[in-house]
């Protein structure tokens, strides 16, 4: 039986809607969780058939108070794609993707939104998208692509939603996954908050319905390209 390596960056913040998905599969997930006490992390990917890279709340990359096992997440990262095993980036978890694959990060506030992402021609023919899905975003920063990284989706601000690296791994600005009770818990978990979170929390909450059936879609075109299935 396969099992994820999952790094968790905040006590609220976990795989939500996903993890019913890899039961459904039989696949494994464990939860690594360093800001804990006493909370490690791997040093390789022995043992693991992929990386899962969570969100971080307010933390950020370039910006704000850095994530504080930021270097020994990057080093874990590039040890996984290195190794030609596939890693997953949601939020923050996409930046820290885009950055161990050569790219990087460039600085951008604090923000909660839930925005509708649109598949490229490349993410169309992939298989692994519908035309356009709802997609909560709760991160600071924002990734600089590496070089030959293919952009499956798009923002409503024409930036990057969903992006390739390799012919494994993929990055989501975003939570495709998310539960409105999650991002709840989020908001209240720091003192620092986005702007306006109750407009974003209500717009979630309409979506949370859309959102459950585009992950099933994409949870299958997900687990294919990773070789999960």
């Amino acid at each position: 039986m396969k099992t994820i390596c999952v790094i968790q960056h905040t006590e609220a913040e976990y795989l939500g809607l996903i993890e019913d998905h890899l039961d459904g599969r039989g696949i494994r997930y464990a939860y690594k969780r360093p800001f804990t006490h006493g909370g490690t992390l791997p040093d390789s990917p022995d043992g693991y058939a992929g990386l899962m890279l969570l969100g971080g709340g307010p933390y950020g990359l370039v910006s704000g108070h850095i994530l504080p096992s930021l270097g020994h997440e990057l080093r874990l990262t590039r040890a996984f794609l290195a190794a030609g095993l596939p890693v997953v980036g949601l939020e923050l978890g996409a930046v820290i993707l885009a950055t161990a694959a050569g790219g990087g990060a460039d600085a951008a506030p604090l923000r909660f939104e839930v925005a509708r992402a649109t598949a490229t021609p490349a993410g169309r023919a992939s298989g692994l998208l519908p035309e356009s899905l709802p997609m909560a975003a709760y991160l600071r920063d924002a990734p600089v692509l590496p070089p030959g990284a293919e952009v499956f989706a798009t923002a409503e601000s024409g930036h990057p939603a969903i992006f390739g690296i390799g012919p494994q791994s993929l990055g989501f600005v975003g939570h495709p996954g998310a539960k409105r009770g999650m991002m709840e818990d989020l908001v209240m978990e720091f003192a620092e908050t986005p702007e306006d979170c109750a407009a974003s929390l209500h717009l979630l909450g309409q979506a949370q319905a859309e959102i459950a059936e585009a992950l099933t879609g994409l949870m299958v075109g997900l687990s294919r390209r990773v070789g999960w299935m």
